[in-house]
């Protein structure tokens, strides 16, 4: 469990521009002003939030596509205040579906800084680099007993051996996503409850939720497939929620 330091980490939130608009950028910049207090940073404004995104879209990408980042921060050595700052990317490759491996590092679970988008966290920085060094889109982080938490880039639905569609309980420590809230509003039969290991590798179907990428099944985990192998009707359907909102 982690312990707040005397110097608060930032947090972010990242986009997607497209149609000359940030999607989900309403929510996304809700998220932000959530976290930071959360995180002791200070008060934000949603409103100023969605502006900075949107300015920060049109500037580098106009007509086109783009992801747009907004961080929020504590100035280095500085007893208050907030600042922000806007990055742009382009969207880089866009796999239909997705591989993954295992986290060498367990998720740390629930604290006092559980939910937020953490700019700096070292078992999501140890999972991403994992996931680069075996050439995966995708690394899924178990906490300390064992129980699927969430990937490094994107919060996940798991369809166990018997069919039945889960979620990792945001309870566990995982960030608080925009395209999961979205996603499972949107199919309520999707319930939370703990994937362990054993489930986790009999699964039929793992899908991540990603507010850049939307929902992408993960069809190879550890260089073995997830169920035969190819994108199921779970993904599909969580694609077609999160495409279709606004």
């Amino acid at each position: 469990m982690s312990a707040p330091a005397a110097h608060p980490p930032g947090c972010h939130t990242t986009g997607r521009w497209t149609g000359a608009r940030v999607r989900f950028g309403a929510p996304l910049a809700a998220r932000l002003v959530r976290d930071a207090a959360q995180l002791g940073l200070g008060a934000l404004d949603a409103e100023m939030c969605l502006a900075a995104l949107e300015d920060a879209g049109r500037r580098a990408f106009g007509a086109a596509e783009g992801v747009v980042r907004l961080e929020a921060e504590r100035p280095e050595g500085a007893a208050e205040g907030v600042r922000l700052a806007a990055s742009t990317r382009p969207l880089g490759p866009e796999p239909e579906a997705w591989s993954a491996v295992l986290s060498p590092a367990a998720h740390e679970g629930p604290g006092p800084w559980a939910g937020t988008k953490r700019s700096a966290w070292a078992c999501v920085e140890r999972a991403r680099a994992a996931a680069r060094a075996a050439g995966t889109d995708e690394a899924l982080l178990l906490d300390a007993e064992g129980r699927l938490v969430e990937g490094a880039r994107a919060s996940l639905v798991v369809v166990r051996s018997d069919g039945v569609a889960v979620a990792p309980p945001l309870a566990r420590g995982g960030v608080r996503s925009v395209a999961r809230a979205i996603a499972l509003a949107g199919c309520p039969a999707i319930a939370e409850a703990d994937v362990g290991l054993a489930e986790l590798r009999a699964a039929r179907e793992i899908v991540a939720l990603n507010a850049v990428r939307g929902a992408r099944p993960v069809v190879r985990l550890d260089g073995r497939p997830v169920g035969d192998g190819r994108p199921g009707p779970v993904a599909a359907r969580l694609r077609t929620v999160l495409d279709g909102a606004e």
